[in-house]
C-alpha cells in the first residue's frame, strides 16, 4: 500500500462511491501517469466533465485527482482537486493565446540558472515573478559553478534583484554546494526545476537521485544552450522522501491571468522600483523626458538600472494584458450565455424572451 500523504495528499475532500484518490506523476499528451494507494496505473480524462459546459481544470504533474476503475481499459480521471500551489504559462506555440499547466501542489521552485552564457538577470526576473504569483517559496540555484573561477560578481547582481531570496552557488559534477539544498528535500516535500534549456536540470535530478535517471545533453558552445533533454513533465521520488517535479527547459514565459496577483507578484520583485513610483513632479509623469522624473534621475545615478526598468515595463505590460484579457473572457462568456438563453426561447416559443 503506498501512502498518498507522502506526496503531500490531505483528504479535504472523500471520494464518491467508486472513486479513488491518486496522484499524478507525469503527463503524456492525453495519457497521464497516476500512483494510487494500490500502486502506479495510467488515466485518461473524461471526456463528458472535462470537455463538457463545465469542465474541470486539466490536470497536470503534482495534480490530485479521483479516478474510477474502467476493467480492460486506463481509469478514468473524474475530477481535478483544488490546488495549494500552481503553475502555468502562456501557450508559448505561435498564436498561442490559452494556459498550459506546469505543475501544482509544490511547496518550492528552484529558479535555475547556469553561470556561463545562459546567466541572465532579466529571465530571472520574470521566473521570480511567475514564482510568487503560484504561491511557492523561490530558491535560486545558480549551477556549473565550477565552470567559472569566481561567483562573486554574479552571486552579488542576483541578490540585488532578489533581496531575502534563499540563493545557492552549486556543482553538480564536483557536488559543491549540493548539502545546502537538504533544508528544502524533506520529506513529503515537492520541488519544481524550473529553468531554460542547458542550465544543468537533468544533471541536478540524476546528482540528488544517486543515479542517472536522466540523460544529459551536451550544450552548444557558441551560445551555451542546450537540447530539450525533458521533453515532459515528471515527478520523481528522492531517497529522501522528497519529491522533484522536472520540466521541460523554457526560455520563454509570458505572463497569465490564472490569478489576481499577478501585479502584486511583479510589484514584490521590484520593490525598488515600486516605492520611488508616485515621487515625481508630476503626478502623470510617464517616465520618458518629463522633468521632475524621479525614475530618470535614478536611472541617471545609477541607484535603478535601465534594463531592470525596462524589464519592469515589460511585465507590468504583461500584468495589465493579462487582467484585461481575463475580464474580456468573463464578458465572452456572459454574451455567449445570453445568446444561449436567447436561442433557446427562441426554440420554445418562436418568441425572444429575456
Amino acid at each position: 500500500m503506498i501512502n498518498l500523504q507522502q506526496y503531500g495528499y490531505t483528504q479535504r475532500e472523500a471520494p464518491n462511491e467508486g472513486e479513488a484518490p491518486a496522484c499524478v506523476t507525469a503527463v503524456h499528451r492525453e495519457r497521464y501517469e497516476l500512483v494510487t494507494e494500490s500502486g502506479s496505473t495510467f488515466g485518461k480524462l473524461k471526456t463528458s466533465l472535462y470537455y463538457g459546459s463545465h469542465p474541470q481544470p486539466f490536470p497536470t504533474v503534482g495534480d490530485f485527482v479521483f479516478i474510477k476503475d474502467a476493467p480492460g481499459n486506463d481509469c478514468q480521471i473524474v475530477k481535478t482537486l483544488p490546488r495549494k500551489s500552481y503553475f502555468s504559462r502562456l501557450d508559448p506555440t505561435p498564436g498561442g493565446h490559452k494556459e498550459q499547466a506546469i505543475a501544482a501542489n509544490f511547496d518550492t521552485v528552484f529558479i535555475m540558472q547556469s553561470l556561463n552564457q545562459n546567466f541572465n538577470l532579466r529571465r530571472l526576473e520574470r521566473y521570480l515573478a511567475l514564482t510568487l504569483q503560484s504561491g511557492a517559496m523561490p530558491v535560486i540555484v545558480l549551477t556549473k559553478v565550477d565552470l567559472i573561477d569566481d561567483s562573486g560578481q554574479q552571486i552579488d547582481e542576483v541578490e540585488a534583484i532578489a533581496p531575502g531570496v534563499d540563493i545557492m552557488a552549486i556543482s553538480s559534477v564536483t557536488g559543491q554546494g549540493l548539502s545546502a539544498l537538504e533544508k528544502y528535500l524533506l520529506p513529503g516535500r515537492v520541488c519544481v526545476f524550473l529553468g531554460s534549456s542547458g542550465v544543468g536540470k537533468s544533471s541536478l535530478l540524476n546528482a540528488l537521485m544517486g543515479a542517472d535517471v536522466m540523460t544529459v545533453t551536451e550544450i552548444r558552445e557558441d551560445d551555451a544552450r542546450g537540447r530539450h533533454t525533458t521533453t515532459h513533465r515528471q515527478l520523481f521520488t528522492l531517497p529522501c522522501g522528497s519529491h522533484i517535479i522536472d520540466t521541460p527547459g523554457m526560455r520563454e514565459l509570458g505572463m497569465w491571468e490564472r490569478s489576481e496577483s499577478i501585479k502584486e507578484s511583479v510589484s514584490s520583485v521590484f520593490a525598488d522600483i515600486e516605492k520611488k513610483l508616485g515621487n515625481c513632479r508630476f503626478t502623470d509623469c510617464r517616465h520618458q523626458s518629463e522633468p521632475g522624473c524621479v525614475i530618470l534621475e535614478a536611472i541617471s545615478v545609477g541607484e535603478i538600472d535601465s534594463n531592470r526598468w525596462e524589464s519592469y515595463q515589460k511585465l507590468q505590460r504583461e500584468a495589465f494584458y493579462a487582467e484585461n484579457k481575463l475580464e474580456a473572457i468573463r464578458q465572452k462568456s456572459a454574451r455567449n450565455k445570453d445568446i444561449a438563453v436567447w436561442s433557446k426561447n427562441r426554440r420554445k416559443t418562436g418568441k425572444v424572451k429575456w
